[in-house]
């Protein structure tokens, strides 16, 4: 695969925040394993990315501002940066364009595109499923492939045109389904028979400031039914300190751990008989390290009230909405009361039948994911050089 003038072919990959750097680095692997190193790299990415081999056009941190307010002083220099990032592609005369997630920036990236010959890859697909599904027809005008993690959402697409490729989750690529739970309670002095509740309140400090007092008297419930006797809760750095403050008039032993390394979260996971947590991507990964979980959730009303409006999905847990039915329990808004959540959790720890029933539905969300198969990096780096050398991708992908 090599391009006119005899050079490798060039990939130039755009990513915005974290998540997708951390994509697009193991996608710059998989497609230097499988054109044996024959390949260029060029666009816009941090740290993950830079290591991988990409000089990145500008700072990504640029890219990564969250909020309405937040943004709007930084409204002239993003406009600049799309058409630096637009500039670039067509100057480089790039074989193939990836964006990857962040659609604010990514989408205006390949409108400006359209009529260039360059064909555009997009990877993570905007969530057409939970709200505003025109957006399906509206991004095929400008991309020529799409990249899913999630199998139900290529029915989201079918209609428009659009190509797409199924290549599974990234948490497939993670290393939640063997982690050595008995090791970690070993290190934290956790007896073998000792029940264990993880508790995941969120990653946000609005999430932590609702959920946590909600949580600690949850966790006093069951501990004054004497089916509780260890919590562990899995914190960013960021967060350690309120989540510690907070714990500290809970009725169990408390263990905290570092949240942002993954390896450690895992670990805690595998080492727990059930979860209580905030829905997000937490849900997937606990469903992938087999723990029967109860999901709870509070948000401002007025967001809430907004959110009913639009949202069309009948589940708030990915874990859920992948199994395509209330796998683990909801309680969302006034139903995130302990008077809920501490009979709900009781019956997962307690009963073999209800923790036998989530456990095996797992087990089919997580090969729904990818977990045992081809590695979705590997799946999207397919679909990638199949688009530059302008052949049909694999619309299925995963099988």
């Amino acid at each position: 695969m090599s391009d006119a003038a005899g050079e490798a072919p060039l990939i130039f990959l755009v990513a915005g925040e974290a998540s997708g750097d951390a994509i697009g680095a193991r996608l710059m692997v998989a497609l230097k394993e499988l054109t044996g190193g024959e390949v260029r790299f060029a666009g816009v990415g941090g740290e993950h990315m830079r290591s991988a081999g990409l000089q990145s056009l500008f700072p990504m941190r640029e890219l990564s501002i969250m909020g309405l307010f937040e943004i709007l002083p930084h409204v002239p220099n993003l406009l600049r940066r799309i058409r630096q990032t637009e500039t670039a592609a067509r100057r480089m005369a790039a074989g193939v364009v990836v964006t990857i997630d962040s659609p604010d920036f990514c989408f205006r990236v390949a409108k400006r595109l359209q009529g260039s010959g360059i064909p555009v890859v997009h990877y993570v697909a905007p969530q057409v499923w939970a709200w505003r599904s025109g957006r399906a027809r509206k991004i095929a005008k400008f991309l020529d492939h799409l990249l899913l993690l999630f199998p139900f959402e290529e029915k989201y697409f079918e209609r428009t045109g659009l190509a797409t490729t199924f290549v599974g989750h990234p948490l497939a690529e993670e290393t939640i389904n063997v982690a050595d739970g008995a090791a970690f309670r070993r290190h934290h002095d956790i007896q073998a028979d000792e029940t264990v509740l993880a508790v995941m309140p969120g990653s946000r400090f609005s999430e932590i400031s609702r959920h946590l007092p909600i949580f600690g008297a949850t966790v006093n419930a069951l501990a004054a039914r004497q089916a509780l006797r260890c919590a562990v809760i899995p914190a960013l750095p960021a967060l350690r300190r309120e989540i510690a403050a907070a714990a500290e008039n809970w009725n169990v032993r408390v263990v905290i751990v570092d949240g942002s390394e993954s390896e450690v979260k895992f670990a805690a996971m595998a080492a727990s008989d059930g979860a209580l947590t905030s829905s997000g991507t937490a849900t997937l990964e606990l469903a992938i390290a087999g723990v029967p979980m109860v999901v709870a959730y509070r948000a401002n009303p007025v967001t809430v009230a907004v959110a009913r409006r639009i949202v069309q999905v009948p589940h708030i847990a990915l874990a859920n909405i992948v199994a395509g039915r209330r796998v683990a329990p909801e309680f969302l808004q006034q139903e995130c009361a302990p008077s809920r959540l501490a009979p709900a959790l009781e019956n997962i720890l307690l009963d073999a039948t209800v923790r036998h029933d989530q456990i095996e539905c797992f087990r089919a969300v997580s090969r729904q994911l990818g977990i045992g198969g081809t590695a979705p990096s590997e799946l999207a780096a397919q679909a990638v050089i199949a688009v530059a050398r302008g052949t049909s991708p694999n619309r299925e992908g995963r099988k």
